[in-house]
Formats: structure tokens, C-alpha cells, sequence
């Protein structure tokens, strides 16, 4: 697209630039910067589908980045000139500089674990010699880059903990290049395998080679499809990875995750078929054999993902199990519902995941979305429970399989991360690493509200506040939400957080549907021809904490991202009169077309498709770029988007910010916040989040007339 699309269309908007209220209203010296408007009509199953921004979908285009620079020295004029926002963002680097440490994980005799210190951008791998071996360093992303745009994305020791698989990636694309190191000497292999984003990996016991899972190069699937089509492969140490063997993929469709699983002692291969975030198929292929892969679990309109301790596959399911259960797979042809059940179904508590410690598994549920640990034996079916610190969240649940030792890491909405380690024999909990904080939980409240969506379904939602806070209607509140993709909402900490609590400010985080802090049908309750529900859900929260006394519209901003960016989107389009600020990041916010784009065909189990007549009528009822309505007072927004994103492509944050410039009626600004050399957020060094963290903050602070800092 030529440049000359600007000189198009400055005869159409110059006039409309003249009377935009944000100028009008002072809020910078400069216009919104001249967006064309170059409308194509699409009819989509008979309904004629408007879009006068299509021209900015190509990220590449030389005329798209000139506007994308554009927007950007906009928005640093305006959120530059906000007062005090140099002592926010020393407040905020403060904070963010803290200590940061993973769960370890146990392979042998060496334990495996990430650690991250104030000054660093990154975290690095580190690895021990036993529970109180000296820490050596393998893998420091720092040394990669000196702006810290290198990361670590995931780790698979091999079995006697000799060897190691890491992927790297940079700028946070996420499209990480597998390396191998040999951890007694630190010195790398040659083999290296590009394309292995998230990638699954196994290890045989001798060392020798390994399964896993990549994506094609270019030139190996049609142009356009090589973020999908992800397949198994298996790799001999020392071979070229060009000539890496397909062990399973090659038949399925494109759009279908896989994974891999394989027994301790090499026997026995899992394949994992992820269809979306409501159904899995599992083949078997017994490698003792010349058969080759056997369905498993297959065409069940259910979740399964599976641990093996030694030659049993355990596997946690909601098959006939809302709340989930665990089943022993059978391995000789039974049927799903024949396998035998591990772990019945609580119909009072969510299981979340779990893992295997010697003989015993970890369980973690929740209940009234707090995290619960408990521990069975299942040779005799006995549990005991893990006592926690309170309300709060267990996470990265990590069992020794030749030990007793569970390691697992803790977090509230009061207390930063700590690891802990328990013993499943001895049932000894230890607090083995963590970070300390300036925090005084006595200062604070923490409240598990319920409160009625429009259809009269029972929503909670936590609330957190100073308890010296007079509720009078006036605080300025935080409100996000996810509600998508069965992830669930618990307790977390937040260093930023808390300076915002310190401030006066009150933070809501309801449990929408479309989560899994209820179980699949809460999940379902909130997908495809149910999405509505989630953003209702949404809206009511909104409403309960104007209607209880905690706020009003004028000083109540939403914040969320990903799915939740398309949350806030939808709710500012449904309801502009309800909220002050919308702070909106790396979100789908096109409807009709984000399954065009990256990755994002694999959401179609989620939201639907426009293709699909059904599914268009959905994603047209609420899709936020075709709810932008002329002449409405939207209020103050931010859209926030990076170029490296390897998710949601920017061409949602892109399209949807031009068209609320040109809509809005308020004196509020709407602005564009383009990061390069950064992604969807994995991967994102420590100074370019305080850069983010600051803007946000600094935003919401100016349009909710609060105070963050000091004068």
C-alpha cells in the first residue's frame, strides 16, 4: 500500500480532525495522526460486513509502519507530559527489581531450576547436585543480549540429568531453537533444531536420542501454514536434524497441538492431540512392538493430559467428570469409560493438575478458587492434605519420581512467590526458596464476594483493599478478567500491584465463565455460542462494586489481555458509560477475521469461526471493532501491541485504535502503545515491562485524578 493512501485522505478527515473532541479538549498540541479510510464490504452469509481500516492488517506495508511511528510519538506526547512520572517509573523499576526464582524439577540426582536477581533482565537456568549442591549456571539468556531480548522458554533434562534440551528465542516471538548441553563439562552439542516453539521433548533412558515436537520450515508446508501442522519427530544425537524421522503428525489437520509422552524405561509413546481447550485424543504406540500408533482416547468430546509412573499412564480427565478425575489408561483396547478410576470426581472441587512424587500423587484443586494440596497413596486410596498458608495459589507442581519430594510454588494476593518442598513420606513441608516483600497482609483485606450475572447465574470475584478504606463510592478500582480457554483466575502477587493498594485503589478479579475455576461446564458456559456470558459477567462485576460503595464510573478503569483484551473490548463497546479507563493489551478485537491471522485458527474450538454461518452470527453479535458506533463518548483508552507477537497479530490493536479516534465523541484520549522488539509477553526483559508497567499506571493514575507517588 502506497503512501499516497495519506493524501487520500486528508481531504475526507481534515475537517473531522478539526472538531475531535480530544484535541478540542487540549488533550495534546497535535492532532490523532491522519488514518485513511478506505472502505471494503465483505457480505458474509448474506449480511454486508463494513470494514474501513482492512489497509492496516499488513504490518509490513511501508505506509502501515509510517502510521504505526505516527501513533506512537502521539501517544508518548500525551502519557510523557503526564506530572510525576518520572518518580512512578523509579517507584515502579523498584519494584519490579526483586528476586525471582521457579519451581525445581528432578531428573536423577540434580535438581534443575530458573532464577532471576534484581539487576537481571532474564532469568537463568541453574542446576544443583542434590538438594544442597553447590548452584552451577547453565543457560544465562543475559549474556545473549545486552538489551535482554534473549530468554529461556523451556528446559528438558534428560533422565540422569547429563544432558539438556533448551529452546531461545528473541524479542519475545516465542519460535524458540532447540540447543543441547552436556551438563557435566557445559559444552554444547551440534545439534540444533530450529522451530521448536513450546516445545514438548523426551528423552530415552540412554541418552542416545529423543522424540520431539516441531513445526514445519518454510517451503515444507503451503506458504502462510508453517505456524501450524506442528508434528513428533525423533532425533539421534549427532544426525542431521534436516533428516529427523516423523514419528506421528503427518495425517491430522493442520490446526491440531501435539505432544509427547514416553515411559521411563522407553517402552511405551503417548502422542497427545490438543483440538482446543475442550477435547483431546491420545495414541499409544508400544514400541516393542511393530504396531505402531493405536488410538488411545479418541473422538471423546472430553480433556486428557497424562504422567506415567513407571509403566502406568495416569490421566487426568473431565470425561463423565465435570470437576475432573484421574484414570489409569488402559493399554489393551477398553474403552474410556472402562479405564479405572484413580481419583474419583469431587463434585464440591476443581482439580487443577497433578503430579507424582515416589509412589504417592500431588492433587491440586480448587475450592472457592483457592488452591488446595492434597496426597494420596493409590494403593490404598488414602489422602492427606498439604496445609497451605491460606487463601491462595499452588502452582508448577513438581513430584521427584525416584524421591519423596514434591517441590511447588505458592503465591497470594498478600504474600510473593514461594517454593516449597514436602515430603510424601515423611509428610515434613519445608519452605525452600522465596521472596521477601515489604508487605503488611494485616494492612490489607482480601474478600471472595458473589454477586448475580444478567441471566442469574452466581458469580465471585475477589476483591482486595486497604482495610482503612472508607467505602464511599469515590475510590479509584481496578477491574479485569479473563474468562477463556478453561484458565483459571486465582490469587497472585504483584508488586505493582500493591503500590496501587498502598495508594488507596481497590483491585476486583471476578471468576467469569469461560474459565475453569468451576469446572468444564463453566468453561463451556463462557465459549462459542456462550461468549456473551463472559462479558455479562463482566459488566455485572463492574456494577456490583458501583452498586456496594467501592466506586463509580468516573473512577473505575478495566485492564486485560489476550482474550481478556478482547473482554475489555467488548464490555467499552456494550457499555462506554460504565468505565473511565480502558487499558486493552495484545488483544483480538476483529472477530470476523483473527482466524485469519498467525495462529489463531487454533482458537476456532473457542470462539467459532466467521466461515460457519452459526459462528459468524456469534462473533458479529459482539466482535468490538464492528461495535465502534459513531459519535459515542468512549472512555480513555489504551491499546497496547508488539511486532513480535507470534498470537494476536497488532492488526486488531491497529484497526480498532483508528477506529475509535475517528468515532469517539468524549474528550478522552485513545491511543495506540506499539512496542518493538517484544512479543505477546513471554520472554519480556525487566525494563521494557517497568517502561509498560509505567505508561499503564501513569495513564489510569491521570485520567482517575489519583495520586501513585509522593509530590
Amino acid at each position: 500500500m502506497k503512501k499516497w493512501i495519506f493524501l487520500v485522505s486528508l481531504i475526507i478527515l481534515i475537517a473531522a480532525q478539526a472538531l475531535n473532541p480530544a484535541i478540542a479538549a487540549g488533550q495534546s498540541s497535535a492532532a490523532y495522526p491522519e488514518t485513511a479510510i478506505i472502505g471494503i464490504t465483505d457480505t458474509l452469509h448474506g449480511t454486508p460486513v463494513y470494514d474501513p481500516y482492512r489497509w492496516l492488517e499488513d504490518g509490513s506495508d511501508s505506509s502501515v509502519i509510517e502510521w504505526t511511528r505516527a501513533q506512537n510519538a502521539y501517544t508518548r506526547e500525551i502519557l510523557d507530559a503526564i506530572p510525576g512520572r518520572d518518580r512512578l517509573q523509579a517507584r515502579i523499576e523498584k519494584a519490579l527489581k526483586k528476586r525471582w526464582m521457579s519451581t525445581p524439577k528432578v531428573e536423577g540426582s540434580r535438581l534443575f531450576l530458573m532464577r532471576q536477581s534484581e539487576i537481571q533482565n532474564q532469568p537463568v537456568l541453574y542446576m544443583r547436585d542434590g538438594i544442597e549442591g553447590i548452584e552451577i549456571a547453565l543457560v544465562d539468556p543475559n549474556k545473549l543480549s545486552k538489551h535482554g531480548i534473549a530468554s529461556l522458554d523451556w528446559y528438558f533434562p534428560s533422565h540422569d540429568g547429563k544432558l539438556l534440551a533448551y529452546g531461545v528465542s528473541w524479542s519475545g516471538d516465542e519460535n524458540s531453537t532447540l540447543y543441547i548441553l552436556d551438563t557435566d563439562n557445559l559444552t554444547h552439542l551440534d545439534d540444533t533444531i530450529p522451530r521448536t516453539g513450546a516445545a514438548s521433548v523426551m528423552w530415552l533412558p540412554d541418552n542416545s536420542s529423543f522424540y520431539y515436537t516441531r513445526y514445519p520450515a518454510k517451503g515444507e508446508v503451503p506458504d502462510g501454514e508453517e505456524v501450524y501442522h506442528r508434528r513428533i519427530f525423533y532425533h539421534k544425537l549427532g544426525d542431521n536434524p534436516r533428516s529427523d524421522r516423523e514419528v506421528f503428525g503427518g495425517t491430522l489437520d493442520m490446526q491440531d497441538w501435539t505432544d509427547v509422552h514416553l515411559s521411563e524405561s522407553g517402552r511405551y509413546l503417548v502422542a497427545y492431540v490438543f483440538k482446543g481447550w475442550s477435547k483431546t485424543d491420545l495414541y499409544l504406540d508400544d514400541l516393542s512392538t511393530d504396531e505402531g500408533f493405536v488410538p488411545l482416547a479418541k473422538g471423546e468430546n472430553a480433556y486428557f493430559d497424562g504422567l506415567f509412573l513407571g509403566e502406568d499412564f495416569y490421566v487426568r480427565t473431565n470425561h463423565n467428570a465435570p470437576n475432573y478425575r484421574i484414570l489409569k489408561a488402559d493399554f489393551g483396547g477398553k474403552d474410556v469409560s472402562e479405564w479405572n478410576v484413580i481419583v474419583p470426581e469431587d463434585h464440591k472441587r476443581t482439580l487443577q493438575s497433578f503430579s507424582i512424587a515416589a509412589d504417592r500423587i500431588a492433587l491440586t484443586y480448587l475450592e472457592d478458587v483457592s488452591s488446595r494440596l492434597m496426597i494420596m497413596d493409590p494403593a490404598t486410596g488414602d489422602i492427606s492434605e498439604v496445609h497451605l498458608p491460606g487463601i491462595g495459589n499452588v502452582g508448577s507442581v513438581r513430584g521427584d519420581i525416584h524421591g519423596s519430594d514434591v517441590f511447588f510454588a505458592y503465591t497470594s494476593f498478600m504474600s510473593p512467590r514461594t517454593i516449597f518442598r514436602y515430603d510424601v513420606v515423611t509428610n515434613i513441608l519445608d519452605r525452600f526458596d522465596g521472596v521477601e516483600a515489604d508487605v503488611d497482609p494485616s494492612l490489607f483485606t482480601t474478600e471472595l464476594a458473589h454477586y448475580d450475572s444478567k441471566d442469574g447465574t452466581r458469580i465471585s470475584m475477589f476483591i482486595v483493599h486497604r482495610k482503612d478504606l472508607t467505602l464511599d463510592g469515590d475510590n479509584p478500582t481496578m477491574l479485569t478478567g479473563y474468562g477463556g480457554f478453561n484458565h483459571s483466575q486465582t490469587p497472585y502477587f504483584s508488586s505493582t500491584r500493591m503500590m496501587w493498594l498502598n495508594a488507596g485503589g481497590v483491585f476486583a478479579l471476578p471468576h467469569l465463565r469461560g474459565g475453569g475455576e468451576y469446572g468444564e461446564k463453566w468453561h463451556q458456559d463462557g465459549m462459542l455460542s456462550n461468549k456473551q456470558h463472559t462479558f455479562d459477567d463482566f459488566m455485572a462485576a463492574a456494577e456490583y462494586l458501583i452498586d456496594h460503595g467501592y466506586t463509580n464510573s468516573d473512577r473505575l478503569a478495566i485492564w486485560g489481555g489476550s482474550n481478556g483484551g478482547l473482554l475489555v473490548g467488548a464490555a467499552m463497546t456494550q457499555r462506554p458509560d460504565l468505565f473511565r479507563v480502558v487499558i486493552c493489551g495484545n488483544p483480538l478485537l476483529d472477530m470476523i477475521r483473527y482466524h485469519m491471522f498467525l495462529i489463531a485458527k487454533l482458537w476456532i474450538p473457542e470462539y467459532g469461526s466467521s466461515d460457519d454461518p452459526q459462528g459468524f452470527e456469534w462473533l458479529y453479535g459482539y466482535s468490538p471493532y464492528h461495535h465502534v458506533i459513531d459519535g459515542v463518548n468512549y472512555p480513555a483508552t489504551m491499546i497496547l501491541t508488539s511486532d513480535s507477537d507470534s498470537r494476536v497479530d497488532p492488526l486488531h490493536a491497529r484497526k480498532m485504535i483508528a477506529r475509535l479516534q475517528a468515532a469517539n465523541a468524549s474528550s478522552h484520549p485513545q491511543l495506540l502503545r506499539f512496542e518493538f522488539e517484544a512479543g505477546h509477553g513471554a520472554g519480556t526483559p525487566t525494563w521494557k515491562r517497568a517502561e509498560r508497567y509505567t505508561d499503564i499506571y501513569s495513564f489510569i493514575a491521570e485520567q482517575l485524578h489519583m495520586q501513585l507517588v509522593e509530590q
